[in-house]
C-alpha cells in the first residue's frame, strides 16, 4: 500500500539527518540499484533529489522538492520504489511521498549529493558527455542556457549514411550548413526511428555544426525540458527562462514522445511557435511519427507535423557491414591484435539485423572472445558469441494506438468512441477488448494503458481485462473476434 497524503508537505527534511546509520546505508543501496536499473539518465531526472526523511511504524517516509516530481514518481515507479525500499529496509512495509518545503533546510549529505548530480540532471546521455565539452558546458551555463552538453564523437564525419538514413542525413546536414541570415528551409525538422538507428547521432552532429559556425544552440531532452521548466516555475523565473530559449538560433528536443504535463506541452509549444515565427531553427526527434504521440496535445502534434517529417528506417545489411567495420577499426586502437575476417562480419551483419546498438554489443563479445579466450575467431565461434542478440523471430511490436484504430474498425465505431467517456453497451465492449488486447499484446503498464485511453484510472482497465477474460471464456463468438484481432495485428 503506498501512501502519499498523510504527511503531505509536512515531513521535516532535517530528520534525515538523525538516521540510524543502518538505514542510512540502506537507503543508499537502493539508490544504487535504482541507478543501476534505471541507468544514470533516468536516476539523476527523477531520484537524484528523492531523500529517505525517516523511518517510523513500519513505514518509511521519503521527499522530494517538488510536487511535479512527487506526481511523476507516483504515476511511474512508485511500485518499484516501494519493492526496493521493503526488500533493504528492515521492518518496513510501505512508504510514503512528500513535498518539502520551500524554505526548510535541507540535510547537507542530501544538498551535497544533489549538487554532484545536478550538472547531468536530469538527462545527460553519459557522464562521457560531460567529459567531452566541459568548457561548451561551462559557456552554456554562464548564459542562463541549461542545456545538456554534446557528445564529440557523435558528428557529421562519424555517421555512416545507408540507404534507410540517408533523408534524414541529408536533411539534418542541409539544416546544420544553413547560410547566416538565410530563412530556415524545414522549420521544424522531424526525425523519427526506433531505439538505436542513429537519431540521436544526427542531433548531436546538428549542433556540433550550428555550434562551430559560432552560433547558439542548445540541446535538450524531453526530461531535460520539463524538468527545467518547473524548475523556472518554482523560482518564480518562468519568465526568463522562457526568454533564454527563444533567443537562441538553434533548438534541439530530444525523444520528445515523454514529453508530459498540460502546462508544459503548452510551453513547449509556444515556444515552436515563437522560434519559427523568429526564423530560428527547430529539431526535434522522437520514436514515432507525430500522429502517433498520442500523449502530446493536439496543437503540438500539429506544429510537430508541419515542418519536414522524416523517418529512419531499419538499418539494411550493407549499412550494418559498414557499422560493424567501423566499430571494429575502432577496438583496434585498444587492441591491436583484434582481426575479424569479412566472413564474419557478413556473418553477424545478417544475423543481427536490430539497431545499432546490439551492433555494438556484438562487436564487444567478439573481441571479448578472442582476447579472454585466445581461441581463433571462427564463424562458428562468432555465432555462439553473438546468439544472445539475434532476433530473426522477434514478434511484432503492436502499438496501443494500432489495437484501438482496428478494434473500432471491427466493431463500426469511432477510434474516438472508445476514448470518449460514452458509456453505451456499443461503446463500452470495443472499449474494453480494446484495453484488454491493449494488456496482452503489449508491454505497457496497466496506468500507461489508462493513459492512453483518454486519462483512464488503471483500475478501468483492470476491471476491463477481468471482464473480457471472464466473458470470454463462456462466449465463443467473444473468444472468436479477439483470436481473429490478435491474428490481425500480429500478422
Amino acid at each position: 500500500m503506498f501512501q502519499s497524503s498523510a504527511l503531505e508537505d509536512a515531513a521535516s527534511p532535517a530528520a534525515s539527518q538523525n538516521l540510524v546509520p543502518d538505514f542510512a546505508e540502506a537507503w543508499d543501496r537502493v539508490r544504487r540499484r535504482l541507478r543501476a536499473e534505471l541507468g544514470e539518465d533516468v536516476f539523476s531526472s527523477w531520484f537524484g533529489r528523492l531523500d529517505l526523511v525517516g523511518v517510523a511504524d513500519g513505514a518509511a517516509h521519503l521527499s522530494v522538492p517538488t510536487r511535479f516530481l512527487k506526481s511523476w514518481i507516483q504515476s511511474h515507479y512508485v511500485d518499484r520504489v516501494r519493492q526496493l525500499v521493503c526488500e533493504e529496509l528492515a521492518g518496513v512495509a510501505q512508504i510514503t511521498l512528500t513535498v518539502r518545503g520551500a524554505v526548510a533546510a535541507r540535510p547537507a549529505r542530501a544538498a551535497a549529493a544533489t549538487e554532484a548530480t545536478a550538472p547531468s540532471a536530469p538527462a545527460a546521455r553519459s557522464v562521457q558527455d560531460r567529459a567531452a565539452s566541459p568548457e561548451r558546458a561551462s559557456s552554456a551555463e554562464a548564459e542562463g542556457l541549461s542545456g545538456s552538453p554534446l557528445d564529440r564523437r557523435l558528428s557529421f564525419s562519424s555517421f555512416l549514411v545507408g540507404r534507410s538514413n540517408a533523408l534524414a542525413h541529408a536533411a539534418a546536414e542541409r539544416v546544420a550548413r544553413i547560410e547566416p541570415g538565410q530563412a530556415p528551409l524545414y522549420n521544424p525538422l522531424y526525425v523519427h526511428a526506433a531505439v538505436g538507428l542513429g537519431k540521436t547521432h544526427l542531433l548531436h552532429a546538428v549542433g556540433h555544426e550550428v555550434q562551430a559556425a559560432g552560433r547558439r544552440a542548445i540541446y535538450l531532452t524531453a526530461d531535460r525540458f520539463m524538468y527545467d521548466f518547473v524548475t523556472a516555475l518554482k523560482s518564480q523565473n518562468a519568465l526568463a527562462f522562457k526568454e533564454r530559449l527563444r533567443g537562441i538560433d538553434l533548438l534541439i528536443i530530444d525523444d520528445v514522445q515523454f514529453l508530459q504535463g498540460k502546462s508544459i506541452q503548452q510551453e513547449f509549444c509556444h515556444t515552436i511557435n515563437a522560434l519559427v515565427d523568429a526564423g530560428r531553427q527547430v529539431v526535434v526527434a522522437a520514436d514515432r511519427p507525430p500522429a502517433d504521440l498520442e500523449s502530446l496535445d493536439e496543437r503540438v502534434r500539429s506544429r510537430l507535423a508541419g515542418g519536414l517529417v522524416v523517418e529512419m528506417g531499419a538499418l539494411d545489411e550493407a549499412l550494418r557491414v559498414k557499422i560493424l567495420q567501423a566499430r571494429i577499426e575502432a577496438a583496434r586502437t585498444h587492441q591491436a591484435s583484434f582481426e575479424v575476417s569479412d566472413a564474419v562480419v557478413a556473418h553477424v551483419a545478417r544475423t543481427i539485423t536490430t539497431n545499432g546498438r546490439d551492433l555494438d554489443g556484438a562487436v564487444n563479445r567478439l573481441l571479448a572472445h578472442t582476447t579472454l579466450t585466445g581461441a581463433s575467431l571462427t564463424v562458428e565461434a562468432a555465432e555462439i558469441a553473438v546468439r544472445d542478440l539475434v532476433r530473426s523471430r522477434e514478434p511484432k511490436k503492436v502499438k496501443i494506438e494500432d489495437i484501438q484504430k482496428l478494434v473500432a474498425t471491427h466493431y463500426n465505431v469511432s477510434r474516438a468512441d472508445i476514448l470518449s467517456s460514452r458509456r453505451s453497451a456499443g461503446v463500452v465492449k470495443p472499449r474494453q477488448v480494446a484495453m484488454y488486447l491493449s494488456k496482452v499484446l503489449t508491454l505497457r503498464s496497466l496506468p500507461e494503458i489508462g493513459r492512453r485511453f483518454g486519462g483512464r484510472d488503471h483500475t478501468t482497465v483492470l476491471h476491463a481485462v477481468r471482464k473480457i477474460e471472464a466473458t470470454s471464456t463462456a462466449d465463443p463468438a467473444l473468444r472468436e473476434d479477439i483470436e481473429l484481432l490478435k491474428r490481425m495485428l500480429q500478422d
